[in-house]
């Protein structure tokens, strides 16, 4: 698109603007900048994107988005938000695509991935042709397209809806972070269904209070024409608090318009019976753990609103895949005890994690875990007795420390932990921590790798080096069974 064709009419100030010129795409960072792409100054919570103008127009930015005239010689385009004029203007480059999609959200602490890959297995089930934008990878029908956020930045985000229009998809599911939510990254979408999980304590470090953290939820469904939430979750009163958008509600323990009983839950999955205002199923699925009953739950009901029958959504939840680093059962064949790999990452993530695995652990349950660096401190020693409580024995270890020393962090995680009365050894290497837990697990133990699920590094003074705790654990297997 022409750059006085993509500026048009869009009420932004513009200067240094002399001759025209196609414009490929929006970037946002200066490393990546490309001739004929225009390089958008982001203000951002740690950074301001201006102090980078100067090294994306050496790389060959061919006009810049700012919020104030710097003295570079390219065109500027003046907005009182650069963050939102890149959306506005990505939206616009792309054809606004999200025009011809359905599009559907799901927010909250926990759950968000399997959620939405709950929900794409059951459009599929009924005919749909299903895009899928989330924390592991970003899914057009078949095809899968590496992502780095949970949420991608609002250039990126149209890019991938442009490209889910073009290849005919049907309905696109998406993870929204709270993150996402507060820096505009999905500002100009609307959505034909909001869901909500759960709230608990994460990213404080970014929104520095709870109260901060529940405003950025509620955008979601500030931009939602209806709502599917969680009545058992204490937060889900407030979020909604003030919004006239038609709701439904599911729970296990309060009064909602879905919920379940007779809940059974086994070392391979989860079995219960739901209700709901569409008629009554008996529900499998083959992902363990009380969280995914929940889970299920508002899978179904933003499926009812969707106009899938009851029958189709419990098909649909029977054929779920697990979901890569969730609730995730690793191989251990010829050895008597069971490894479960798991993203828990919160309090609340890994208590509902560790009992869950309670449920259907016949001997001790082994934890091993740390927190990362550079994010909410406060949640370490919560974590820390939740691990103490909920696990016989613990093994507390790094996670991605990130820039921070890891000792410092498993002081703050180990505050917790002296909390409680449970057995425990501090080992900084991860895979050492794994190999541990690994030869002192006795027949029927649990061992739990909680934190770093899906993620195939771990990152240690700011680089990231190649760790995926599947590879790890099989690698250690083989060593411990070639040694006996």
């Amino acid at each position: 698109m022409l750059f006085s064709e993509l500026v048009k009419d869009m009420g932004f100030g513009l200067v240094n603007y002399t001759e025209d010129f196609e414009v490929t795409r929006i970037e946002y960072d200066s490393r990546r900048v490309k001739p004929g792409e225009i390089f958008s100054c982001v203000v951002g919570t740690f950074m301001d994107g201006h102090t980078f103008a100067e090294s994306a127009y050496k790389n060959g930015a061919s006009a810049l988005i700012v919020e104030r005239e710097l003295p570079i010689p390219v065109p500027q385009i003046i907005a009182k938000n650069s963050r939102r004029a890149m959306a506005e203007l990505a939206m616009k480059l792309y054809g606004y695509p999200a025009r011809g999609l359905r599009i559907i959200g799901v927010t909250g602490t926990n759950g968000k991935t399997t959620t939405t890959y709950m929900i794409k297995t059951i459009a599929e089930k009924c005919g749909l042709k299903v895009g899928l934008i989330g924390t592991i990878r970003n899914i057009i029908g078949d095809r899968v397209i590496s992502t780095q956020r949970t949420t991608p930045e609002s250039t990126e985000l149209q890019e991938i809806l442009r490209m889910m229009a073009d290849e005919g998809v049907d309905l696109v599911v998406m993870e929204v972070s709270s993150h996402s939510l507060d820096q505009e990254r999905v500002y100009g979408l609307e959505f034909e269904i909001g869901g909500f999980t759960n709230l608990t304590q994460d990213h404080l470090d970014y929104h520095k209070t709870f109260d901060n953290y529940l405003a950025a939820k509620r955008k979601l469904f500030e931009r939602s024409a209806f709502a599917v939430v969680n009545a058992d979750d204490p937060y889900s009163k407030r979020l909604l608090e003030g919004l006239d958008v038609p709701r439904m509600t599911y729970a296990v323990r309060e009064p909602a318009d879905i919920y379940a009983n007779d809940i059974e839950i086994c070392v391979r999955d989860v079995e219960f019976d739901m209700t709901t205002p569409e008629g009554s199923a008996h529900i499998t699925v083959p992902i363990p753990g009380l969280f995914n009953v929940f889970n299920a739950m508002l899978a179904a009901g933003m499926c009812l609103r969707l106009g899938f029958p009851v029958d189709k959504i419990a098909e649909g939840l029977a054929d779920v895949s697990g979901v890569t680093g969730r609730m995730e059962s690793l191989p251990t064949e010829g050895f008597p005890f069971s490894v479960i790999l798991d993203f828990a990452h919160t309090p609340d993530g890994l208590i509902n994690l560790l009992t869950s695995v309670r449920e259907f652990a016949k001997g001790r349950v082994i934890s091993v875990f740390g927190c990362g660096g550079d994010r909410d401190h406060a949640k370490r020693p919560i974590m820390g007795e939740a691990a103490g409580r909920y696990s016989d024995f613990c093994v507390v270890t790094s996670d991605n420390p990130r820039t921070e020393d890891p000792m410092r962090i498993i002081g703050n995680v180990l505050d917790g932990v002296n909390k409680t009365a449970v057995e425990y050894v501090v080992i900084q290497n991860r895979r050492e921590a794994i190999k541990y837990a690994l030869t002192h697990a006795r027949p029927d133990d649990v061992v739990v790798l909680a934190g770093k699920g899906h993620e195939t590094y771990q990152e240690i003074n700011g680089v990231k080096y190649p760790f995926d705790e599947k590879v790890v654990v099989a690698e250690l297997l083989k060593e411990i069974s070639e040694k006996h």
